[in-house]
């Protein structure tokens, strides 16, 4: 439940010179209005990013760990120390949905992806709105980018 893969040639370019995870932990943290995870630790070695910390809920959880897989040079991101309160309340993780995330392809279009997972490309908003922090523009999404599908209430 805690490994996720990234396409590593797609993303942000973040990686210039200088700390790395300093880099990914302030990308965090820059793209939320308040404090999204506390105690906040990001490591990064070679193509693969740590995070850890309690992160406000799941759905800030998931869009942290596609902050630091939607960077240049990151193929993995371990979130395995990275709690949300439904975690630390759940007896057991596997009983936790695990989270759909979607990686763009060429040609998509965010219709088109919400018509393939909601039958119904009118909701694309949703998508939107729950991937705010890497989607800052509806118009412009771009092959390699991974996005989060939220479910339907």
């Amino acid at each position: 439940m805690g490994m996720f893969d990234f396409l590593s040639d797609a993303g942000k370019k973040l990686f210039h010179h200088g700390d790395h995870a300093e880099a990914i932990k302030k990308e965090i943290e820059d793209s939320f209005t308040e404090l999204p995870v506390v105690g906040l630790v990001v490591a990064v070695d070679d193509d693969t990013v740590t995070l850890a910390g309690v992160a406000n809920d799941t759905a800030t959880r998931e869009k942290a760990i596609l902050i630091a897989g939607n960077v240049e040079g990151v193929a993995h991101v371990n979130a395995d120390e990275l709690v949300s309160p439904e975690i630390i309340a759940s007896a057991n993780m596997r009983d936790l949905p695990e989270p759909v995330f979607y990686t763009i392809a060429k040609g998509d279009t965010l219709w088109g992806i919400s018509s393939d997972f909601y039958k119904d490309g009118a909701k694309y908003p949703m998508i939107v709105e729950a991937n705010l922090e890497v989607i800052k523009d509806a118009d412009k999404i771009y092959p390699g980018q991974a996005i989060r599908i939220p479910t339907l209430a």
